[in-house]
């Protein structure tokens, strides 16, 4: 099929899948399609996810406070099988009416507090424990403004860039040209802001990094669309530098296996319920939700 020509109705009217490679979880309403509860775990955070980029920012996160020695962050972390649709069960759907992972419960309180989105999640478990978020002002305001950053910038490298260059039915030029422009762009946002900086917010590894991290880095590190080359990231010689030194922190390698279910099996630990799993790679102890 084509777009050249085409003329948008008057009313646009779903016709159904339009392929690509998750065109069958995408529909035009909200709600869930079926009913089955969350199973909840033993800790005080319940996390729902899967190890996609944002899915990555949280499990990251967790796993840094643990090695900072914040013994209450332990976690639970169910796997949501994205592609089987588990995020539109009413379960998910009740902590998350967005249906988008990660998903988190906080049962430190009187009663369950549901978090949703990545960068929500990131900025409460910071708040929560006093840790990758500067008490100064100034420092603080920016770390938050490189997270919001993400958040805002992320669409254009997942669901543009990402999305015309790697899983489209079709190769659309003027899709991939307009998205590859905008994801250079980013990238050279970041190379510049990290020419005069170690970290992306300042002299502080922060919740900034831990979110720009599983996109921005994993990309220049050739992870993420196989399109490192193609986008010439070894350009990007300060995202480069920046992406391998925290690559190379071991709750973030921890992180990286959690809720993943693709790749390299080594690297895979569907759920985590201890620390003692990344040891033992015991998968789905108790029970997933796929």
């Amino acid at each position: 099929m084509s777009d050249t020509g085409y003329t948008p109705p008057e009313v646009w009217t779903w016709e159904g899948e339009s392929g690509g490679q998750f065109a069958s979880i995408n529909r035009p309403v909200a709600g869930p399609t079926h009913a089955r509860e969350l199973p909840v775990g033993d800790h005080p955070f319940q996390l729902y996810s899967m190890g996609t980029p944002n899915g990555v920012k949280v499990t990251m996160m967790f796993e840094e406070l643990l090695a900072a020695g914040h013994a209450g962050a332990e976690y639970d972390a169910w796997l949501i099988r994205i592609g089987d649709g588990d995020q539109f069960s009413s379960g998910f759907v009740e902590i998350n009416p967005n249906s988008k992972i990660p998903a988190l419960v906080d049962h430190t309180g009187e009663a369950p507090l549901r978090v949703f989105e990545s960068g929500a999640i990131l900025l409460h478990l910071a708040e929560t424990f006093g840790a990758f978020l500067p008490a100064d002002r100034a420092a603080r305001t920016e770390t938050l403004n490189w997270l919001f950053w993400q958040m805002g910038s992320a669409p254009y490298v997942g669901g543009g860039f990402g999305h015309f260059y790697a899983y489209a039915p079709e190769k659309i030029k003027y899709a991939i040209d307009r998205f590859t422009m905008e994801t250079k762009r980013q990238l050279d946002v970041l190379d510049r802001q990290l020419a005069e900086r170690p970290w992306i917010a300042g002299e502080s590894y922060t919740i900034a990094d831990m979110a720009i991290w599983p996109w921005y880095g994993q990309l220049v590190l050739g992870r993420l669309y196989g399109a490192a080359t193609f986008l010439d990231a070894e350009s990007y010689a300060n995202v480069l530098a920046w992406a391998k030194k925290i690559d190379a922190r071991p709750a973030v390698q921890r992180g990286r296996m959690v809720n993943r279910t693709f790749g390299d099996e080594s690297m895979q630990l569907h759920e985590r319920h201890s620390p003692a799993d990344f040891e033992t790679r015991t998968q789905d102890r108790i029970g997933t939700t796929g």
